[in-house]
């Protein structure tokens, strides 16, 4: 019987304040192996929080909504200076062309208007900047938000502590092995088929063994796995079960012996190899009913010497074509 193990490391650096579990302690997905040290990460994060709600605040944005440059105050309020200086200018042009105002007056207004539209394109320009550096700003809190988490090792699903590699104290560094966690619900069970019972070997099939810890208690499983090629060295098939295991009471390692049934198999129905065409994946026969022929699309088997086993499609006793079948087609007649 063998586990799933997974090998659990650390990614992060940091020093061990808190190592909760020993070798043997049952853990669950998630739950805590070893706790590093945080002040550093912490502070890295509300650091880069702080900076990214700075920026936010600039643009008048939130992280629930769009970015719409034209809501941001400044660009806001150089819009609304920039409408008005227009407004201005077209009322100093209806005063020039009436000659109530001098040219110099309409120059100045002009000016004007167009100081206020590269304050506004201005401020357009800063405010896209600005988003852009909020997105830079929020890529930093969430690497701290990751280094902040990482400084807690979790299990990475249910089992057993099968070592703890590090204690309060130590400095480990990012990549550093510090526990191994084996999952013992279900295990996994390692068959050995030999050829001749491979064709009654198939994924999900229910399998039964015996191990010797537990005399005459039988366990079931499920096959999982079947390996595609076979020992060579063995003339054998790798096959993997998994059985469930919610009490524990099966340990990995343990030798199994295993009980697969095999069904019993209606034999099919043998024809001359030479009655058979097969092309493009599908093999026909073509069945003598009187002086012709009907053209079936058959299943075949086993090969028995000079005669291939027709699983579907044949009934025993039904007569089939053995000489020029390339020759043939449905409703071919022949001579008896």
């Amino acid at each position: 019987m063998a586990e799933e193990q997974a090998d659990v490391a650390a990614e992060t650096a940091g020093r061990v304040v808190a190592a909760p579990v020993e070798r043997g302690t049952p853990v669950s997905q998630g739950s805590e192996l070893v706790r590093l040290s945080s002040t550093e990460t912490d502070a890295q994060l509300k650091e880069a929080q702080a900076n990214a709600a700075q920026i936010e605040a600039r643009l008048g944005f939130t992280s629930g909504g769009s970015f719409d440059v034209n809501a941001v105050p400044e660009v806001q309020n150089a819009k609304a200076a920039y409408e008005l200086a227009q407004s201005e200018f077209a009322r100093i042009k209806s005063l020039l062309d009436q000659k109530v105002v001098s040219q110099s007056e309409y120059d100045q207004r002009r000016t004007q208007m167009e100081a206020a539209r590269q304050q506004y394109e201005a401020a357009k320009n800063g405010a896209a900047q600005q988003y852009q550096s909020l997105q830079a700003a929020r890529a930093r809190v969430a690497l701290a938000r990751k280094a902040f988490t990482d400084t807690v090792v979790r299990a990475p699903f249910n089992g057993v502590v099968a070592q703890r590699l590090v204690s309060v104290g130590d400095y480990v560094t990012k990549g550093m092995k510090i526990a191994v966690v084996v999952r013992v619900n279900p295990l996994r069970v390692q068959l050995t088929v030999p050829e001749q019972f491979i064709s009654a070997i198939s994924v999900g099939q229910p399998v039964g063994f015996l191990v010797d810890a537990y005399p005459g208690r039988q366990f079931e499983g499920r096959v999982k796995y079947i390996a595609p090629a076979l020992q060579a060295d063995q003339r054998a098939l790798t096959v993997e079960a998994v059985v469930p295991n919610p009490k524990g009471d099966l340990k990995p390692g343990l030798f199994a012996t295993a009980r697969i049934e095999q069904h019993a198999r209606t034999p099919g129905v043998l024809v001359p190899a030479a009655a058979v065409l097969t092309s493009g994946g599908t093999s026909r026969v073509f069945v003598v009913s009187g002086d012709h022929v009907e053209e079936r699309v058959v299943s075949i088997g086993q090969t028995v010497g000079d005669a291939i086993e027709i699983t579907n499609g044949l009934k025993a006793g039904e007569r089939v074509a053995t000489t020029n079948v390339a020759q043939l087609v449905d409703g071919s007649h022949i001579r008896n």
